[in-house]
């Protein structure tokens, strides 16, 4: 049985009759950027999070650089960040002329490690970017004192996290500010590039939109140099659809986590994902770690398995942040889990046979030779 990694066309089929009725009248009104449509979803993925305020973007880089600039951050000031995230986390901070100063994370969950948070914090840092990866929370109770005791900012990005929560709430409620993503393959994706700022706080909120706007609140007067960052009215209408089932959908991914979880119980060369006390996570991705693992991710592909890595390369030992001086071997437990995790297929409508295609054929894999 070949696996895709992701079947977007089996979730397209669910929502499609609703889209395409509201492209129609988008056409028919011609209302493209902005309006009532986007309008509308960021009041409902507002009470979604539950947050006061959501403002719709053009994708999830420019959502983090956005709360960056909403917050104060100017060049020079250090953003502590994980050093096992996608490189989006850092490209927004380094785009502003900020410094992503990263650090290790835990080996259990590999997120953010809050032990070596207050290490890495200076007289130049400003900021701590917390990243809720692969659809798990990020530990928000432990992170949040420390960000309290020295008077940082906290910015939430949420990219792999719609409707995930912890022991501190949910994911994007939880900082000053919060970025997420809204590509076509997040557990909430819309028909192309797409993301959102989230925060309780109105000036804040009003910063990002003038900012997403060419700094502009008023048609012609420009309070900043901004950016052109605005959600279109036909991704709204897409992920509005799509919110009305990401509470199913996000069962769904649940479901077949439990169900993974099963199949690889006990299975020696398998280490499964651990799941933090009190987290309800989302599972965007289902990440295991095997030995040999690039060897292991071809004969799955021979087998017709799709699977993916995320991500091959800690972000500090990219040859984007090799100006920073960071070296082989001072974030050991990114570095190791780059060589050995290995994402499995993950969907709302992945099957109990497909999952048993999966696992038969990484058990055959793994075992001993």
């Amino acid at each position: 049985m070949n696996v895709p990694f992701l079947d977007l066309a089996a979730q397209q089929a669910e929502v499609a009759d609703e889209i395409l009725q509201g492209w129609k009248s988008q056409l028919e009104a011609a209302a493209f950027v902005g309006g009532p449509e986007v309008a509308a979803f960021e009041r409902e993925y507002a009470a979604y999070i539950g947050v006061e305020h959501v403002i719709g973007v053009s994708n999830g880089t420019d959502a983090l650089e956005l709360a960056y600039r909403a917050v104060g951050v100017q060049p020079g000031d250090e953003i502590i960040m994980p050093a096992n995230t996608f490189i989006a986390t850092a490209e927004a901070a380094s785009r502003l002329g900020a410094v992503p100063v990263f650090v290790d994370v835990d080996d259990d969950h590999l997120l953010i490690d809050p032990s070596a948070i207050e290490a890495a914090i200076t007289e130049r840092t400003r900021a701590i970017a917390p990243v809720h990866l692969f659809g798990q929370m990020a530990p928000m109770e432990h992170i949040t004192p420390i960000a309290q005791k020295h008077d940082l900012v906290i910015i939430e990005d949420a990219a792999q996290s719609q409707g995930a929560s912890g022991p501190a709430g949910r994911a994007g409620a939880l900082g000053r500010v919060a970025a997420t993503s809204f590509y076509p393959g997040k557990n909430l994706g819309a028909a192309g590039d797409a993301g959102a700022v989230m925060t309780d706080d109105p000036a804040i909120a009003d910063i990002v939109r003038n900012l997403g706007g060419h700094g502009s609140s008023v048609k012609y007067v420009h309070d900043r140099i901004g950016m052109n960052a605005r959600l279109d009215a036909v991704q709204a209408t897409v992920l509005r659809a799509k919110l009305r089932r990401l509470d199913a959908w996000n069962a769904a991914r649940r479901a077949a986590a439990a169900r993974y979880a099963e199949l690889f119980d006990g299975v020696d060369g398998i280490r499964t994902p651990a799941v933090r006390p009190g987290n309800d996570d989302v599972w965007h991705l289902y990440v295991v770690r095997v030995e040999e693992r690039d060897r292991v991710m071809a004969e799955l592909g021979e087998a017709g398995i799709g699977v993916g890595i995320h991500y091959p390369t800690p972000v500090h030992l990219t040859a984007a942040y090799q100006g920073l001086g960071y070296r082989r071997g001072q974030f050991p437990v990114a570095e190791a889990a780059a060589d050995s995790i290995l994402s499995l297929p993950m969907f709302p409508h992945l099957t109990a046979d497909q999952q048993a295609a999966v696992s038969g054929a990484l058990r055959e894999s793994v075992e001993p030779r």
